[in-house]
């Protein structure tokens, strides 16, 4: 995707072939600052501190972070090491353990000589298969996009409402719930983006407006508690956001506040839809509500804000009284019944154990 005009990931291999260069998001919408990751424990902290985040991208930085592990110590104790580290970083996102899991399964029947440069291969190719997921993900949700714009008087432009950040910085290039987003605009289709801020951590507000403007995009930014109320007054066609992990019957977690904005959704009619590369979908996991480890975050990204004074001085105040404590649930989970379908790679689906088995078959019963 583009920066200042410039095509970009957001991750990519360094020219020394050995460190990994990644957008530090924490920065962002105020500074745009690239970092290097050099060893495993900088991969860990980056997942960790959420200088990279969103479920693919959090894949790609662990499957380099398994790479780099390998580059400093390729024996079986560390490989383990390592895959629990990168594990322990987030719990939420199911990409994580997949990709570790995918970059162990490789790794472990090889001999020690063999591992880093097999694990920078795995990596990169987990990388660009990232890529292409995301473009076909893109393709799908385009023809949606086309089919509810065709229902609209001609001219009216095709108004989306997003929640988080599920574009191109939540993975390695196009994101989830962008990629229809970006290839619609890009085909000349007419459409607007309503960006809920996404307290506590403000990834849409950050974010996706961010990348929008970049982008050429169309934009307006709202509070999150305003999405109802636009909802009723007609003012939102359809909703659609990313998932960082979907269970095998459709329920779909993401950032803390996307059930209520399926809620809002369901009772003004308004289609919910959700982008899930299939490497999101848990196929071992049924019950969303029961089942995902729901991360806490602290205190502090409710207590306290980060913005640009007017001196340009990137500064962090607090916003509620001191030695007030706060609940900071990072996700929520909205059940299937809410889910009017699923973009994935291979088209849409509905939210439904069947239809998700029947597209992808033999992933049910199997797991990941």
């Amino acid at each position: 995707m583009r920066v200042n005009g410039r095509e970009t990931r957001s991750l990519r291999l360094d020219e020394d072939g050995a460190r990994v260069v990644i957008i530090d998001q924490t920065r962002l919408p105020h500074e745009f600052v690239t970092r290097h990751l050099a060893s495993l424990e900088d991969a860990a902290a980056a997942i960790r501190d959420m200088r990279v985040r969103g479920a693919p991208l959090i894949g790609a930085a662990a499957a380099y972070g398994m790479a780099l592990a390998m580059l400093e110590d390729a024996s079986d104790a560390h490989l383990r090491e390592a895959a629990g580290r990168l594990c322990a970083a987030r719990p939420t996102a199911v990409n994580l353990a997949w990709a570790v899991g995918e970059m162990r399964s490789l790794l472990e029947p090889l001999t020690p000589i063999e591992r880093p440069e097999a694990a920078y291969a795995a990596a990169a190719a987990l990388a660009d298969e990232d890529v292409v997921i995301n473009s076909a993900i893109g393709d799908h949700g385009l023809a949606l996009l086309r089919a509810m714009a065709a229902e609209k008087p001609a001219g009216a432009a095709l108004n989306i409402l997003t929640h988080c950040n599920a574009g191109w910085l939540a993975t390695v290039d196009w994101g989830t719930a962008t990629a229809p987003i970006y290839k619609a605009h890009d085909a000349g289709m007419s459409l607007h983006v309503f960006v809920s801020e996404t307290r506590p951590r403000n990834q849409g507000a950050f974010l996706t407006a961010w990348e929008l403007g970049h982008h050429g995009v169309p934009h307006t930014l709202i509070a999150d508690n305003a999405a109802g109320h636009l909802m009723r007054l007609g003012g939102i066609d359809l909703v659609l956001v990313g998932t960082d992990r979907t269970t095998a019957r459709g329920d779909v977690c993401n950032k803390i506040g996307t059930y209520l904005k399926a809620l809002a959704a369901h009772d003004n009619g308004v289609p919910f839809y959700a982008a899930a590369p299939s490497s999101s979908i848990d196929f071992a996991m049924d019950d969303g509500m029961r089942e995902i480890t729901i991360e806490n975050r602290g205190d502090g990204e409710v207590t306290h804000i980060a913005g640009i004074t007017a001196a340009g001085r990137l500064e962090t105040v607090r916003i509620a009284p001191a030695g007030t404590r706060a609940f900071n649930p990072g996700f929520d989970v909205t059940p299937a019944r809410l889910v009017t379908g699923l973009i994935t790679e291979r088209g849409v689906v509905k939210a439904e154990r069947g239809a998700l088995a029947a597209m992808f078959p033999g992933r049910v019963s199997g797991g990941k």
